[in-house]
């Protein structure tokens, strides 16, 4: 478990096999079951189908909501 904070362009930059946003979706609750506490949005994905609402569907996932 880590006080850092987890950026998302390092989550990013980490794992530039993630094809698209539904993987990224499910990497993000990984590092959430993990013990990971803060997670940081710095860039937007840049997937074809990353939503509108990428923000709260990727801070769902971090905080088990989904």
């Amino acid at each position: 478990m880590s006080n850092d904070v987890l950026k998302l362009s390092n989550i990013l930059i980490s794992n530039h096999d993630l094809e698209n946003f539904q993987e990224l979706q499910e990497l993000i609750q990984v590092f959430a079951q993990r013990g990971e506490r803060f997670l940081q949005f710095d860039v937007k994905p840049e997937f074809p189908d990353t939503p509108e609402n990428w923000e709260d569907r990727l801070e769902a996932a971090f905080s088990g909501r989904v």
